[in-house]
């Protein structure tokens, strides 16, 4: 369930109003994962409040897992639902990433998501040939209309809706927002491995520094393969890479992502997919398409969207290894 949890005592700061810009550092759990925030801010303002109503709002709109949400309402075939702006905000861009990578980014996929057991929905058990046809019939984002009234309009009621492969992204730009609207013109978000950078990190005056995830690392000790500047930027991840499949023919590994076009778990040589574009949630989109893309559909994609960039590490031969777009090295700290 997404919800946002504080751990330890996080106050609302307080400041004078004519002071120098003081950083605040923010930590706990949103969205199933946790999360650090640091910004800076001369202003005084009931941040932990306003992190609470901003999940909150997204939860009641968008959260499969809410039985009462709008999202949830519309699964079940509620008609009457009018869907709020932010709603409509992520219809929009899934329907613009969807367009972008030719249907591999599908926020219909949901009903595959649940019949493979990822999702809140009961899993299938058997997954046949006939069944997966009989399942595609219901995906495509092209089943899903916008009345002008502002209702969804499902070309089957069967049709399921999950943006949770880009609501997180969403929630991050939305905190990012909710910053900004007070005052705050220096901040760095992470939540669950996505990540939001406005302005640049004050007490270093320089660029905020990320770091992309070895992929070997172990989970008690991760570390980065990469170091990079983000600045007025977002950046996502994506990658099932601690459960991969070993060719038996081959021995490169896979991974088995759901392609929303065929309905199957296939096996995709992108290991891991990092992405930076102008918010989170459209990195965070991007990312979860390429991985059911694979590596040479994915360079496609990114050749005709020069506005975003990718570092992949890949499958090749027995080992890995990695593609950068043109644009990504920039970001990187030598």
């Amino acid at each position: 369930m997404m919800r946002l949890v504080l751990l330890g005592f996080i106050f609302s700061f307080l400041v004078s109003c004519d002071s120098e810009p003081q950083l605040v550092e923010l930590t706990g759990e949103a969205l199933g994962t946790g999360y650090r925030v640091q910004f800076y801010s001369s202003e005084r303002f009931e941040v932990v409040e306003k992190f609470d109503s901003t999940i909150a709002a997204i939860n009641k709109s968008m959260s499969t897992y809410l039985e009462d949400s709008d999202i949830s309402k519309i699964n079940d075939g509620d008609t009457t639902i009018v869907i709020e702006p932010m709603f409509r905000d992520v219809l929009a861009l899934s329907r613009k990433i969807y367009n972008a990578t030719d249907g591999y980014f599908d926020p219909t996929v949901g009903i595959l998501v649940n019949a493979y057991g990822f999702g809140p929905e009961k899993q299938i058990k058997v997954l046949d040939s006939v069944v997966l046809d009989s399942l595609r019939a219901y995906v495509g984002l092209d089943k899903i209309k916008l009345s002008r009234e502002g209702r969804i309009i499902k070309e089957n009621k069967a049709v399921y809706l999950d943006f949770n492969s880009i609501a997180k992204g969403y929630s991050i730009d939305r905190l990012g927002k909710m910053l900004e609207n007070n005052g705050v013109e220096n901040y760095l978000i992470e939540l669950g491995g996505e990540l939001l950078a406005k302005g640049k990190n004050l007490d270093k005056n320089q660029t905020w520094r990320v770091g992309i995830e070895n992929i070997d690392s172990p989970l008690n000790n991760r570390d980065f393969t990469e170091a990079v500047e983000l600045q007025n930027r977002g950046m996502a991840g994506s990658g099932n890479y601690r459960k991969f499949r070993i060719d038996s023919t081959t021995g490169k590994r896979y991974v088995h992502t759901i392609n929303p076009l065929t309905g199957k778990a296939e096996k995709s040589d992108i290991l891991s997919a990092t992405v930076i574009a102008t918010t989170c949630a459209e990195a965070d989109g991007f990312a979860t398409a390429f991985m059911a893309l694979g590596l040479e559909k994915s360079k496609q994609v990114l050749n005709r969207h020069q506005d975003i960039e990718a570092y992949f590490i890949y499958a090749n031969k027995d080992s890995t290894a990695v593609f950068k777009s043109k644009g990504f090295s920039n970001f990187i700290v030598n």
